[in-house]
């Protein structure tokens, strides 16, 4: 591997606040939850990443957190641009995401596969060019009907907020595993 000792960790959403408390912006409230228990914070970094970009360590290894500014559709811009810059291996990033094919409060974990119709992971596979990376999915899906968008970029209801500081812990548990042990340890 290039780097051993770098790992990055990848939030997706959508930039604004427009967009902070909706269901497709799970990803940045879980990594900005994740820095917050680390103490890194968070800076606007256009020329290495075109996203908001935290280093520090956790329990001896570097992490670098990215929430990419670009909107989610164009997620992959600023994947490339901070992997490129840190020469982070596909190996050693994860990206944390929402996923309505789950239902509410489920999280898979999985070293890599198909982006399932999401628009990030979308942009993320074309610019990298293979859906060789981890990532970790987290379910907001209990739609019954109505227009996908619409849902994603819906705010949670007071019943799924009450039950988000479980999920956010639960998948801070999981990066803390992925980014300490093996894949397999992590799940």
């Amino acid at each position: 591997m290039d780097n051993p000792g770098r790992y990055l960790i990848i939030g997706l959403g959508n930039p604004g606040k427009t967009y902070e408390r909706t269901r497709h912006n799970v990803g940045f409230r879980i990594v900005k939850a994740f820095a917050e228990k680390y103490n890194i914070s968070f800076r606007p970094s256009l020329t290495r990443a075109k996203g908001s970009l935290g280093e520090g360590q956790v329990d001896g290894k570097k992490a670098l957190l990215l929430m990419p500014l670009t909107y989610m559709n164009e997620s992959g811009l600023s994947v490339r641009k901070c992997i490129d810059y840190y020469k982070i291996p596909k190996e050693q990033l994860i990206v944390v995401t929402d996923d309505v094919a789950l239902p509410f409060t489920q999280l898979r974990l999985r070293k890599q596969g198909s982006s399932g119709g999401h628009n990030g992971l979308k942009s993320i596979e074309a610019h990298l060019g293979t859906q060789d990376y981890a990532r970790l999915r987290v379910g907001v899906s209990d739609r019954r009907e109505g227009e996908l968008a619409d849902y994603v970029l819906g705010h949670f209801n007071d019943e799924e907020e009450e039950k988000l500081p479980e999920i956010v812990d639960k998948a801070i548990e999981t990066l803390e595993a992925w980014l300490l042990s093996d894949m397999d340890e992590a799940k």
